[in-house]
């Protein structure tokens, strides 16, 4: 079987002149010369540190109603912004197709905040966010707890493909829900943010069960290598120079021969920006409205599914 194309573009949104007497330098410390000197690093940084600030205050909001939330669709269109208006009017399909948001470890739906009203905004009417527990599990249970919460978001909304988008841990359990355990049946698009597809250095500085899944060459992570023939899903996945939780960094990028995926990489952005950045909202936006022909519903539409026993 053919490989699937991959695409890689980047996305950069600062630089900086480093002196020449810098150059003499190994080249690790030339690069971390550059990043204590760059503006959009340390824009970056101050970002970080807000919205770290801003997400444990709403890290309890985000436990009161427990376990999935969702975002309720809206039936008239008068009320609406021209944008929102424009999508549901245009393209129903894309518009309705339920989103599911997965986050990461010692965090909660609410790092979704910024996200969820982007994607609402924009016309996205079923959107998603579920809570699992991080301390005591991995990667393979929460991906077992994802299916059912998949399952769970088709029966209610009637359509037979969704959407994901996880952040650091929960993009590598949406990926091994997607490529372990037949998830692309169920799945049109997985967009991670942050995720350590390769594995994490950081992971080290724990000794859980979860951490060491999360290391370069686990035994996850030689699991998740392994071919992944007739993969439908396609993947996003988005990762930044400066997210200091994915060690190295480009170990957040998704290279895989046998996944249709596109790679973004971002300049300046901390692990914890990531969901709230707008060209991140507004990029995934406009990848969940193309719902090509190789990855679409199967059936045209909104189609009810029979419950199970």
């Amino acid at each position: 079987m053919s490989t699937a194309p991959q695409e890689h573009r980047e996305v950069r949104r600062g630089s900086t002149v480093v002196p020449s007497s810098v150059s003499t330098l190994p080249r690790g410390a030339v690069r971390a010369a550059r990043a204590l000197v760059d503006p959009a690093v340390l824009a970056g940084a101050a970002v970080e540190a807000v919205w770290l600030g801003a997400h444990v205050a709403t890290w309890p909001l985000g436990l009161v109603h427990g376990g999935r939330t969702r975002t309720e669709p809206a039936y008239r269109l008068e009320h609406l912004p021209p944008v929102q208006r424009g999508m549901l009017v245009s393209d129903v399909e894309a518009a309705g197709t339920p989103i599911l948001l997965v986050h990461g470890i010692v965090s909660n739906r609410s790092i979704f905040t910024v996200l969820r009203r982007g994607l609402t905004r924009r016309g996205f009417s079923n959107v998603f966010a579920m809570n699992y527990a991080t301390v005591a599990t991995d990667v393979r249970t929460a991906a077992l707890r994802l299916a059912e919460e998949v399952e769970a978001v088709c029966q209610q909304t009637g359509f037979e493909r969704i959407h994901v988008i996880g952040h650091s841990l929960g993009g590598l359990i949406a990926r091994y829900y997607v490529t372990r355990l037949g998830g692309d049946v169920r799945v049109h698009t997985l967009v991670t943010l942050g995720t350590p597809h390769e594995g994490t250095w950081a992971a080290y500085a724990v000794p859980t069960r979860l951490m060491r899944q999360m290391r370069p060459g686990s035994g996850l992570m030689r699991e998740l290598a392994r071919p992944v023939r007739g993969c439908r899903t396609r993947f996003v996945a988005y990762w930044s120079d400066s997210d200091i939780a994915v060690v190295p960094q480009r170990s957040a990028a998704l290279r895989h021969p046998d996944l249709s995926a596109r790679t973004v990489r971002l300049h300046g952005a901390g692990h914890l920006t990531l969901p709230m950045l707008g060209e991140v909202v507004h990029g995934i936006s406009a990848a969940l409205t193309q719902l090509d022909a190789d990855g679409a519903t199967v059936r045209r539409g909104v189609t009810p599914l029979s419950r199970r026993d």
